[in-house]
């Protein structure tokens, strides 16, 4: 088997699927073909025209970037305009572009815990789970079919709880039911009242997997018509979730802290507000625009949030429970490439295919400063 840009696309599918993004993002497959091989990749936090010419000239057949092009769609795709233009380009030397945007700030292992991982924060985990994503499915099924049921559903993406898989509850009950002169029952006959011993499986869900999930359980179900419930559960979602919240192995003052951030970033500067007297102790912290955390930051008892694009009134406002840090959007989400590098490899020595994967050379921050 040859890697194809499908492979990669189902690589981050498993790692940050499409549909934790948020709405209106444009994430996934940007330009190209998916049936194209890959056997080189380069990783950019956004992709230029320099990272386009970087791309050709290593014979790389795919770019993976955080940011995507094609954020705020072109009304056409011409030479006239810088977005138009790189899509040409891509297109014209067949280099796939691939982008993983929100649905990689919501990944465990995403771009706020690899922000936590920099920092050297220990007990990484979400600041604030993914909310009103879940459904509860129940299926009921006849004795001595469940192990099949249960497994085609979770292959299908139910039942998946933190670091647990093929998650379920049964309860036993007796089910009903009377077939049409047209019905085909597995079990008992049409035309009469027929009372069946049964199991009600219930598994919790992602609310965009449902689909799927119950055309794999009808593909294997041994019934005509199954029976099944979806609910909606407002529990928040433990698998995926924005930011990262976690604590130093020792105790900081804030302003050797600051020093630590800044340096560990590479931020040329940093703007911050709140009290510099009492030691940071736990961290939270959200790659990218983080301004609407301060509230899950405090309700986390993190000493301090690092973040990036805080508003003016936000700083203006904030408590003098927590110190806002905010190092700049590029110098928190580049932190990311080498992790997207990494997983990437992993994956392809897996699957004992040959993949070289580089970060960009030429991803640098549009931001200037003096």
């Amino acid at each position: 088997m040859s890697l194809q840009v499908l492979h990669i696309v189902q690589w981050f599918e498993e790692w940050a699927p499409a549909w934790v993004s948020s709405e209106k993002d444009h994430v996934g497959l940007q330009v190209g073909n998916l049936q194209n091989n890959v056997t080189k990749i380069v990783v950019a936090l956004d992709v230029n025209r320099q990272i386009i010419n970087e791309a050709i000239a290593q014979k790389a057949e795919l770019i993976v970037t955080h940011h995507p092009l094609l954020y705020r769609m072109p009304s056409a795709i011409t030479t006239n305009n810088p977005v138009g233009d790189m899509v040409l380009q891509l297109a014209e030397h067949k280099i796939a572009l691939f982008s993983a945007h929100t649905n990689l700030d919501y990944a465990p292992g995403g771009v706020s815990f690899a922000l936590a991982d920099i920092l050297g924060l220990q007990n990484i985990r979400f600041l604030s789970p993914l909310k009103n994503s879940l459904a509860k499915i129940v299926v009921f099924v006849p004795e001595g079919y469940a192990d099949n049921i249960r497994n085609a559903m979770s292959e299908a993406g139910a039942g998946h709880v933190g670091e647990y898989s093929s998650c379920s509850f049964g309860s036993h009950g007796r089910g009903s039911f009377y077939g049409s002169s047209s019905a085909h029952p597995v079990i008992g006959s049409s035309g009469t009242l027929e009372f069946v011993d049964e199991l009600r499986l219930e598994m919790v869900a992602p609310r965009a997997a449902l689909s799927g999930i119950v055309a794999a359980l009808k593909a294997v179900h041994p019934y005509e018509e199954p029976a099944y419930d979806i609910y909606p559960v407002e529990n928040p979602n433990p698998n995926f979730g924005m930011g990262a919240v976690g604590e130093l192995l020792k105790p900081q003052q804030p302003l050797p802290f600051l020093k630590f951030v800044k340096q560990s970033l590479g931020a040329k500067a940093l703007r911050y507000t709140g009290n510099t007297t009492h030691k940071i102790r736990r961290v939270a912290v959200c790659g990218g625009a983080g301004s609407d955390h301060v509230n899950d930051a405090r309700s986390a008892n993190a000493d301090a949030l690092v973040t990036a694009d805080i508003r003016y009134h936000t700083f203006q406002s904030a408590p003098d429970d927590i110190i806002l840090i905010d190092a700049g959007h590029w110098e928190t989400e580049q932190i990311i490439l080498h992790p997207i590098a990494g997983r990437l490899r992993s994956a392809a020595r897996a699957a004992d295919e040959p993949l070289t994967v580089m970060v960009s050379k030429h991803t640098m921050n549009p931001i200037k400063t003096m």
